[in-house]
């Protein structure tokens, strides 16, 4: 039983930053994340980070310019991180800052169950329904283009559609010459009928699978 918290930053091909932390197995779930969120605050370059919200939960860090979004699932927590966008509003959608991550574990077989109630027709046809590694897939899809959205209320299954599947990296490392593109393609329809084009890209972490969603023209770090 790993006792320690273990903490990793990651550079992703998507040009996003992802900082995960797991272990810790002997701390109640009850306070995990929290110990998790300190840990997390202290990794900061120049100062301990605290994560905010917005008026409609999205979470922001204190006095910064600069998006995030954070995703948890028993002891696993990552956290993706925009390089800083002074000219985007943090509280709307805007191409310069739509991101979203989602984690979820590679087991998780009850996906199976509910997997009409988030995938529209199309991607039914598209998804073997008793593939369980494509099906955790989207919906971490799915998850992660909700939150770059920052429109509440979006419909999973109308507003939200997956046009290509990323393809799951082993790691989140620097991809391979030659290497055929594992990114995804999404459309997300807001509520005044603007279709936004967005990315997709998945990697293995610690049995789970990382989904990011973000817009081709967000700001991104260098590779």
């Amino acid at each position: 039983m790993e006792r320690e918290f273990i903490y990793w930053n990651h550079k992703t091909p998507a040009g996003i930053q992802v900082e995960e932390i797991c272990g810790a197995e002997d701390k109640a779930l009850s306070v995990w994340k929290e110990l998790a969120l300190q840990v997390y605050g202290e990794n900061g370059k120049d100062r301990f980070r605290v994560i905010d919200h917005t008026e409609t939960g999205a979470p922001l860090l204190e006095d910064m310019d600069q998006r995030i979004s954070v995703s948890h699932t028993g002891r696993f927590l990552c956290v993706a991180q925009l390089p800083r966008t002074p000219e985007a509003d943090m509280h709307r959608y805007s191409p310069r800052s739509a991101m979203g991550i989602d984690c979820e574990r590679t087991d998780r077989e009850q996906v199976l169950k509910v997997r009409e109630r988030f995938l529209s027709e199309h991607e039914l046809e598209m998804i073997p329904s008793e593939d369980v590694e494509q099906n955790i897939l989207a919906w971490t899809c799915k998850e992660a283009l909700y939150k770059a959205a920052l429109t509440p209320g979006l419909d999973f299954r109308a507003a939200i559609e997956i046009v290509r599947m990323p393809r799951i990296c082993p790691h989140p490392g620097p991809l391979k010459k030659g290497d055929d593109t594992p990114f995804g393609a999404a459309v997300i329809t807001t509520p005044d009928g603007k279709k936004h084009e967005m990315s997709l890209y998945s990697y293995l972490s610690e049995g789970h699978i990382i989904t990011l969603a973000y817009s081709p023209k967000c700001a991104k770090y260098k590779s």
